[in-house]
């Protein structure tokens, strides 16, 4: 029986012609070779399977053919050419460093160094995997990589960059190897098909090309993984199975599914590709780039950006017409984020039918009817939002809750300002809360802001008011709505009072915060852009607006820290303050 090789070994590019998406670096090499600049070290860096340690075998052999074609390719027929195809030459050594890492490796091969090669100019050694040598073999390697005997070059390969000490990056010139692109996978491994006597669809290899994720090795590896259980004639129903890849008609069905609001439809589809053996981040990591191709496909220019057969670009064409950009947004901002909160998620079945069920209902049909009946008509109030009683209910009841577990009702007295305090302030303000501003518009009683704006033009006679309360009103409501996204804030600006003096021609707004540590984060933070947006808005550039805490006086001070409300119930309570004393607490 006829010794059998592998893809990877057989079809191993051996000469620059031949190298896979590699372009850019061979015409350099090449162009290096013809005008006799060469370095003494390189660098080359990339993913696995692209070829760098082809192209530093093919580099080695070029220099030292004695031949070379006007293209720069190697002979093959010459004394260095033919040693080297039989794997017999002097002038070219390997070095694994992941197995001569040591000192003592880099010493024998600096011994190597320099010894002149007997054959050809050169003498080639090629370190693969150099990241995997240690600290201090990279530090007795410096010297020789720096200046190195006039017949040696170094050819260094590595996977891991980032791992290679900086002073032995400055001494190589450095090539960076892509991730050979699905369609340069496909065309080659097309061509090795024919000559092997296998019939494969374009299908089936675009599958086989995406499964090797940019590597030639790894994909001639499938490859050959396809032929051994299909035999000579491979169909795309059987590479899917042997390589255990999700059909692309499961995504097809998901987002008509979708499209259709049919999420029951779209659950009982993922139930059937979990049973299938699949895993579920890889099914909703699909289903993102699936969606991605929809959005490129509504692009005729950018058509090139999808690396797929003809026939399922124009597949996913015909489905792309029928889903608004919209849509395809929204799904994918569900679909990345679910793959964002997979690995934290606890039930990961769970988050992902959430999300197919979210996907199911982003193009519902909109009830156009009962949104009109909704709306008010020109010249009437809009209707109440009504809240379900026992909605109301409960949210009362949680914050009553919350507040007594907090502190007991009868432990701490209530904040209270005393009546006469409050008449006070009241004459002297002519201030007004934003809340009760919208009761007051929501109600259609504008008695309110009409008092307000008299209270604060009987105040100032004879003065002529360039800001009114009413409008001031206005400014301030409008404003707080830009701040919405910001929940803390827009809670603040909408619910606090405002207050509005004239002092001459300017219009001073003074806005009450609840404390200190309130009004230095907006004296700092917020000041002076909510006193430049009421300007803008209102066309009065005469606004100062002053921050102010809110006026009141407590009849007795409120314990608010654990050790107080401890102090003020063993003031109150004997039993308490015994307890303690038994116990021996010493409470501070």
């Amino acid at each position: 029986m006829e010794q059998y090789i592998v893809s990877a070994r057989k079809y191993r590019p051996d000469s620059f012609g031949t190298l896979i998406g590699q372009d850019n670096i061979a015409k350099t090499l090449k162009n290096s070779i013809r005008s006799g600049q060469l370095a003494h070290a390189y660098l080359f860096c990339g993913p696995r399977g692209v070829g760098k340690t082809s192209t530093a075998r093919i580099f080695a052999k070029t220099i030292n053919c004695m031949s070379p074609t006007p293209d720069m390719e190697p002979c093959g027929h010459c004394e260095s050419c033919v040693s080297f195809d039989e794997g017999r030459s002097y002038c070219i050594h390997e070095l694994d460093a992941a197995s001569n890492n040591g000192v003592e490796d880099i010493k024998q091969l600096m011994d190597k160094v320099r010894i002149p090669p007997q054959v050809g100019k050169y003498s080639v050694y090629i370190i693969d995997e150099v990241h995997m040598l240690s600290q201090a073999a990279f530090n007795a390697f410096l010297k020789t990589l720096e200046e190195p005997p006039a017949h040696a070059i170094f050819v260094l390969a590595t996977t891991e960059k980032h791992k290679i000490l900086p002073t032995i990056l400055s001494r190589c010139q450095t090539y960076d190897f892509n991730r050979i692109g699905i369609e340069d996978i496909v065309r080659n491994l097309r061509g090795i098909a024919a000559k092997e006597g296998v019939e494969i669809g374009d299908e089936a290899l675009h599958v086989i090309a995406a499964k090797a994720d940019g590597a030639m090795r790894d994909a001639l590896t499938l490859f050959d993984q396809s032929v051994a259980f299909c035999g000579r004639n491979i169909s795309y129903e059987e590479v899917i199975s042997n390589l255990n890849v999700l059909d692309y008609d499961y995504y097809f069905r998901l987002i008509d599914f979708f499209k259709a609001g049919d999420h029951v439809g779209a659950l009982l589809l993922f139930d059937e590709v979990l049973s299938k053996g699949f895993n579920a981040l890889y099914f909703i990591s699909g289903l993102s780039r699936h969606i991605r191709d929809l959005i490129v496909s509504k692009s005729a220019s950018a058509a090139p950006l999808i690396e797929l057969p003809d026939s399922l670009k124009k597949r996913y064409e015909e489905q792309a017409a029928g889903l608004s950009l919209g849509f395809l947004y929204a799904a994918l901002d569900i679909t990345v984020k679910c793959e964002m909160a997979y690995k934290t998620s606890i039930n990961q079945r769970l988050l992902i039918e959430f999300a197919l069920m979210r996907l199911s209902v982003l193009s519902a049909p909109v009830d156009v009817a009962a949104v009109a009946a909704e709306k008010p008509a020109s010249g009437q109030a809009a209707p109440e939002r009504h809240v379900p009683a026992g909605a109301a209910q409960g949210k009362q009841a949680f914050a009553d809750t919350a507040l007594e577990k907090r502190v007991p009702a009868d432990a701490v007295p209530a904040k209270r300002v005393p009546a006469d305090a409050a008449s006070e302030l009241k004459r002297k303000r002519t201030g007004y809360s934003i809340s009760a501003m919208m009761e007051g518009n929501a109600s259609g009683n504008g008695s309110a802001s009409g008092q307000t704006s008299a209270n604060a033009q009987g105040g100032h006679e004879g003065l002529k008011a360039e800001l009114t309360m009413d409008k001031l009103k206005q400014l301030w409501m409008a404003m707080a709505e830009q701040y919405k996204s910001k929940k803390n804030l827009y809670s603040t600006l909408s619910t606090a009072r405002v207050e509005l003096e004239h002092d001459g021609n300017k219009n001073i707004v003074r806005f009450y915060v609840v404390n200190e540590a309130q009004k230095e984060w907006i004296m700092n933070k917020l000041h002076r852009e909510l006193e430049t947006k009421l300007r803008t808005d209102s066309g009065i550039h005469d606004i100062l607006l002053a921050i102010e805490v809110e006026p009141y006086e407590k009849t007795e001070a409120v314990p608010y820290m654990p050790s107080e409300k401890a102090k003020y119930m063993m003031e109150k309570s004997p039993e308490v303050r015994n307890l303690c004393d038994d116990l021996g607490l010493d409470l501070k």
